[in-house]
């Protein structure tokens, strides 16, 4: 059966238009938003999440006002697209429209399409926090796997004691029913239920030195292995 989807949002961010093509079309600046490690580069987008590796062609590159690329069409006509507008507006505001199509191949494609829904939606949020907050820093992304998760209502209660616990002064700026996403001065901190179990950390830190290896232990020691 399957599942053609397009979803279309626009932000007003206090950034120059080059901070924001920065932000959408380069590896550090993605990586200072998104998930994993980015690079933009020979006409295309490689991302590494986990053991997750797509490479998504060019399709469009017009600087300081047009993004856009895609993953391909996969046998099963899986495809996924994304399109950025720039345009810049007064007093050093610029307003951005992201463009998100593909197509969910299968007769499950709406669970899977209610997790990308509630995930996309925390990365476009996180965007318009960069802008506001970081506009032109570049951050260093982590990301971390922890326990696999039965009762999820029970692991956001134990995941937001001991997140207010380790980052007492964050703002918490997003949440939905698979994540919350945080702010403190050094950096972003998000939280997401993974699609196949798991709760996953993934982190834009600004300053500081805190690792992969430090957040693993947090979430093991919060959340620990549920059966």
């Amino acid at each position: 059966m399957g599942h053609e989807f397009t979803s279309t949002d626009e932000i007003e961010v206090p950034a120059s238009v080059e901070d924001v093509w920065t932000a959408i079309a380069t590896g550090p600046g993605i990586d200072s938003w998104f998930m994993g490690r980015n690079e933009v580069a020979n006409g295309q987008v490689k991302m590494a999440f986990g053991g997750y590796e797509p490479t998504s062609e060019v399709t469009a590159s017009d600087p300081l006002r047009h993004f856009a690329y895609n993953s391909g069409k996969a046998p099963d006509g899986r495809f996924i697209a994304y399109e950025f507008l720039v345009e810049g507006r007064d007093h050093s505001s610029t307003v951005l429209r992201m463009v998100t199509s593909g197509f969910l191949p299968g007769d499950d494609w709406a669970d899977e399409f209610e997790a990308m829904t509630l995930g996309g939606a925390l990365f476009r949020r996180t965007l318009l926090e960069y802008l506001t907050h970081f506009p032109g820093r570049t951050a260093r992304p982590l990301t971390v796997f922890g326990p696999m998760v039965s009762d999820w209502d029970e692991a956001w209660k134990k995941l937001d004691a001991a997140i207010g616990e380790k980052l007492p002064d964050a703002v918490e700026f997003h949440r939905n029913a698979h994540t919350v996403a945080l702010r403190t001065e050094h950096g972003i901190y998000r939280f997401m239920r993974g699609f196949f179990g798991p709760v996953i950390a993934a982190h834009n830190i600004f300053e500081g030195d805190e690792s992969e290896q430090d957040w693993q232990n947090f979430l093991d020691s919060t959340l620990g292995e549920q059966k």
